[in-house]
């Protein structure tokens, strides 16, 4: 068996550490003499993996105690409709709109009041990231809404709005434990496990308590309601107990590398790497802002779509995939993930020398 570099969007690559520990306990987790998969979700085993999985969530994140930890499904997606449910008491909320999924969110909002567009850089094919320091806050707004770090895009706000008091919603599925972060400055946030922490299909949102309250939207779905998943400690129902387990390891493997302090630091020497390459290829050249580049997904092309395709088509032929870019974007896009070692990114930067030097006969 030859593992690949796999620089996929999501579902992404996770730790092999993490993967060969669920290997060795998927027929017997620890004396139980059955799989993570087959346990009961109200069994006194898994009450111990949850616990202990968002436990260690608190630790990295230093999440204060007014804050709920929620284990959720349904994708981020589902989050478009459960936040202005449950938080648009006023039927109204500003969204800041910098790439597809916040433009989705604020489409969807729009079912339930008015959801005005603060700013956005759809003008630029969503390369940047607004000047935010006017940004016009509606004085009656129930929430300001961004996605921190734009997958397909490869842009990420490197200073948060200013939200004139209002409480700051954030999708941060793409970034998420990427670097340190102050919890206290966001009224939730959440994201979709699969980029940069476990398997796909668990959503984990971060939540201040006072936004958790009965008055929600009419109609709102007990499913759909924060309490109703605050209250029972992420196990109303059946909840995604595998993705959880999975994700678990991976919050044990971030604190047993030293925190988010480290992958941060592991991150940005990851991203120079590969910015540093682009930004003196006479080849390849990025597609964002330098200021607003983000530290996990970096897309970039040659100019000519025939090269990259053929690249693409070469690189996965050397163990390098998924590199293909977003269609709304083109080229290629290398997600620079939390598990993708470092190596990865330096084998990816040699295949595209190598690349550039047969095309450009240098």
């Amino acid at each position: 068996m030859k593992r690949v570099y796999n620089f996929s969007a999501g579902p992404a690559v996770l730790p092999e550490e993490v993967l060969k520990e669920a290997a060795a306990e998927m027929l017997d987790y620890r004396g139980t003499g059955m799989s993570v998969m087959e346990m009961s979700h109200r069994s006194k085993t898994f009450a111990g993996i949850i616990q202990t999985a968002e436990q260690d969530l608190r630790d990295l994140l230093a999440i204060p105690d007014n804050y709920k930890v929620l284990f959720l499904q349904g994708g981020a997606s589902t989050q478009f409709a459960m936040i202005p449910m449950n938080l648009m008491r006023r039927k109204k909320a500003d969204y800041i709109i910098t790439g597809q999924w916040a433009k989705k969110a604020w489409q969807e909002a729009q079912k339930y009041g008015k959801a005005n567009v603060a700013a956005s850089s759809e003008d630029k094919t969503f390369s940047y990231i607004p000047d935010l320091s006017n940004l016009a806050i509606s004085e009656d707004a129930d929430y300001v809404y961004i996605c921190e770090n734009n997958t397909i895009y490869g842009t990420k706000f490197k200073t948060l709005p200013d939200t004139k008091g209002k409480p700051l919603v954030a999708d941060v599925s793409s970034c998420f434990l990427s670097e340190p972060v102050d919890v206290t400055k966001y009224g939730i946030l959440y994201g979709g496990a699969q980029k940069n922490i476990g398997p796909a299909g668990v959503t984990i949102v971060i939540i201040r308590e006072d936004l958790i309250t009965e008055e929600v939207l009419p109609g709102t779905p007990t499913m759909l309601r924060y309490k109703t998943h605050a209250d029972a400690g992420s196990l109303y129902n059946t909840p995604p107990a595998y993705g959880i387990y999975i994700c678990g390891k991976v919050f044990r493997w971030l604190k047993n590398l030293g925190g988010l302090e480290e992958m941060k630091k592991r991150n940005e020497e990851k991203a120079k790497i590969l910015y540093d390459y682009l930004d003196s290829s006479s080849l390849f050249h990025g597609t964002v802002k330098k200021k607003d580049r983000s530290l996990m997904n970096v897309p970039f092309v040659t100019g000519d779509k025939d090269l990259d395709a053929r690249f693409i088509q070469e690189a996965e032929a050397s163990g390098l995939v998924n590199l293909k870019g977003h269609r709304s974007v083109g080229g290629m896009r290398a997600s620079i993930y939390n598990a993708m070692p470092r190596e990865g990114v330096e084998t990816l930067v040699d295949f595209m020398k190598k690349y550039e030097k047969e095309i450009l006969n240098v």
